[in-house]
C-alpha cells in the first residue's frame, strides 16, 4: 500500500478502485432484477402487445417495407425503443430514489471517482437493456421468424443506445428535484426522442423537412443500425450511424463525468 501512497495523484488502493466499482455494478444490476417482474417481464409484454396490435391493424394491407415483411420491418424498431427506455429508467430511477429517500450519500461517500460512478450507473442501465434485447429477439425470433443478418451491428447499435440512453438517464437523475421532473424529462424528451425515429415506419415515406429533423435525432441511427443488423437494409448507412452514435454517446457520457465531478445538484 505505500507505494501507492507515495505516488502523487494515485489513491492508496491503486488507479482504479476495482471493488467499490464491482460492489456499485452489481448494486445497480441486482436492483432490476430483484423487481424483475416490472424490469424485464413487463417490458417483454409490452413489446409483444405493440408487435401484435400494429401486425394486425396495419400488416394486412401494408404490404413489404424495404424488401421485408412489415413485422420483420417493425421488430427492430420495437426492440430498440423498448431497450432504451428501459436503460434511461434504470439509471434515472437509481439516482432519483437516491436523491429523494436521502441516502445518495451513500454513493457519494465511498472512495469512487467520478468516473467509476459513472460507469457504474451506466453499467446497470446498459446490462438491463441487453438483457431485455436479448429476452425479446429470442421471443420475436421464435414467435415471428426474425432473422439476425448481422449480428455484430446489431449487438453494437443496441449496446450504444443503452449508453446514449443511460447516460442521459443519468443527467436526468441529477437535474430532477422530484419524479414530476422525472416525468416531464420522460414524456417530453425520451418518449418523442424514441417515437418520431423511424420506429414504426421508414423515413423514406416523410416529407423532406420531416425526413431533414429525422435525420437530425440520434435516436433514428439507434433505430436504423439495429434494423440493419436484423434484417440487413436500412434507410442510412450503418457506418455513419455507429460515427454518430459513438460521438453523441461520448458527449453525453463526458457530461456525466462533469455533474459527478462537480457534485452539481448531488452535494447540497
Amino acid at each position: 500500500m505505500a507505494q501507492y501512497e507515495n505516488r502523487p495523484g494515485v489513491r492508496r488502493f491503486g488507479r482504479v478502485n476495482w471493488l467499490g466499482l464491482y460492489t456499485l455494478v452489481m448494486r445497480e444490476i441486482y436492483r432490476f432484477l430483484t423487481v424483475w417482474t416490472q424490469t424485464l417481464l413487463a417490458p417483454l409484454v409490452t413489446a409483444g402487445l405493440f408487435l401484435t396490435i400494429f401486425t394486425l391493424a396495419i400488416g394486412p394491407s401494408r404490404g413489404d417495407i424495404m424488401g421485408v415483411p412489415f413485422v420483420h420491418f417493425l421488430a427492430p424498431g420495437i426492440l430498440t425503443m423498448t431497450v432504451i427506455q428501459n436503460a434511461f429508467a434504470n439509471t434515472s430511477s437509481s439516482i432519483m430514489i437516491s436523491k429523494v429517500q436521502g441516502n445518495i450519500v451513500d454513493t457519494l461517500m465511498p472512495p469512487l471517482s467520478p468516473a467509476e460512478l459513472v460507469i457504474g450507473y451506466l453499467a446497470g442501465g446498459v446490462a438491463r437493456g441487453m438483457v431485455v434485447a436479448v429476452a425479446i429477439w429470442t421471443v420475436m425470433a421464435v414467435f415471428v421468424g426474425l432473422p439476425l443478418h448481422h449480428p455484430l451491428f446489431a449487438i453494437a447499435f443496441v449496446l450504444l443506445g443503452a449508453l446514449f440512453i443511460g447516460g442521459l438517464g443519468v443527467l436526468a437523475g441529477i437535474v430532477s428535484q422530484k419524479f414530476d421532473h422525472m416525468a416531464a424529462i420522460t414524456n417530453f424528451i425520451i418518449t418523442p426522442l424514441s417515437f418520431l425515429s423511424g420506429t414504426f415506419y421508414s423515413v423514406e415515406t416523410l416529407p423532406q423537412w420531416f425526413k431533414v429533423l429525422t435525420h437530425m435525432n440520434p435516436v433514428f441511427y439507434l433505430i436504423d443500425g439495429v434494423r440493419y443488423g436484423v434484417i440487413g437494409t436500412s434507410d442510412s448507412s450503418p457506418w455513419l450511424g455507429l460515427v454518430v452514435m459513438g460521438a453523441v454517446t461520448s458527449a453525453v457520457v463526458f457530461v456525466d463525468w462533469v455533474f459527478f465531478k462537480r457534485g452539481t445538484k448531488l452535494k447540497t
